[in-house]
């Protein structure tokens, strides 16, 4: 009797724990990169269990060269994404309807980092040089930082040429760009690396110059957002990233060591790992998670004066962001 008793009890604690795992709600992540401290906040908030405590079984698929998010979820590959907004937005014109549901990112980490030898002092300088830019949609910042410049990105005297620069930092170490598009938490550090010291170098924030977009927001596909569980698990989902960003912030060195752990393909290192957890937390700070409608519209002001032959956007985009899931999540 005694077997028979434990026996139920066990198959009881079997059914029990088969129902709790299959009451969490799966979510899946795609981000806009590698495994990187770029992406701490999600990586800590699974770790630490943050997911799990709001219900949710949430997996994280990372990026790379040749995956391009906003392609992924129009697949069906992923519910929810990181992107950089001028991406999201050209995507949203070309028939993507991507909607922008949380703001992790207050800050653009985005530079033109130069060699001071090449006697550029200030953007008026750019003019006859060559300049490195990644393409892929993150071309759009700098298009429309050349077109306030008035400089046209045909090369010439008068514009400037533009390199097709790939996801390193060669065109500079190797003097074949003037100046290369770098980021305050990565390739600037790689540049360091590379042998070339702070000294020799002059950099140009897209912040300081009036023409940063914002980069790493959560989107998702505008059509997914009428339905009221999925926007729930959403709220569920931005409540427990931003607890995993706000983590990451008080715990630089633990947040390094997550990303390092969930890097299965080893080409991380601690050094540029708990480098970059630094500088991504001076972007993610003064951010509650919620979108800023100021930062919104002067993103899309930007875009639009960008102008041009292939212009980023053309008009006024509709619906491209809500407050309804950080509404749902109590974020203000």
């Amino acid at each position: 009797m005694k077997k028979v008793l434990l026996g139920a009890l066990a198959l009881a604690a079997g059914l029990m724990t088969g129902v709790s795992a299959q009451a969490a709600d799966a979510l899946t992540l795609q981000l806009k990169w590698v495994t990187q401290a770029q992406f701490a906040g999600y990586y800590v908030a699974k770790d630490k269990g943050f997911y799990e405590e709001e219900g949710l079984d949430v997996t994280i698929k990372p990026g790379g060269p040749d995956i391009a998010p906003e392609q992924v979820i129009a697949g069906g590959g992923a519910d929810v994404i990181t992107t950089w907004m001028p991406a999201a937005l050209a995507s949203r014109e070309k028939g993507v309807p991507l909607v922008n549901i949380a703001q992790p990112f207050k800050t653009s980490g985005l530079m033109l980092t130069c060699r001071k030898e090449t006697g550029i002092a200030s953007p008026a300088d750019f003019k006859g040089k060559t300049l490195g830019v990644w393409f892929f949609g993150n071309e759009y910042p700098f298009l429309a930082w050349m077109a306030k410049l008035g400089l046209p990105t045909t090369g010439g005297a008068d514009g400037v040429t533009v390199v097709k620069q790939g996801f390193n930092v060669d065109p500079l170490l190797q003097k074949q760009a003037d100046c290369i598009s770098t980021m305050t938490y990565n390739e600037y550090w790689q540049v360091i690396d590379g042998g070339i010291p702070e000294s020799e170098l002059v950099v140009f924030k897209y912040e300081d110059q009036g023409v940063a977009t914002l980069e790493d927001g959560l989107y998702v596909l505008e059509d997914k957002l009428a339905d009221p569980a999925f926007v729930d698990k959403l709220a569920r989902f931005v409540k427990a990233s931003m607890k995993g960003w706000a983590y990451a912030r008080e715990h630089t060195e633990e947040a390094a060591k997550i990303v390092l752990d969930n890097d299965e393909t080893g080409a991380q290192t601690e050094k540029h790992q708990l480098r970059m957890m630094g500088e991504i937390n001076k972007l993610t700070e003064g951010s509650t998670g919620k979108l800023d409608e100021a930062d919104y519209k002067r993103t899309v002001a930007t875009l639009l004066s960008a102008g041009g032959e292939d212009p980023v956007i053309t008009k006024e985009p509709q619906g491209a962001w809500t407050h309804a899931v950080t509404d749902k999540a109590g974020i203000e």
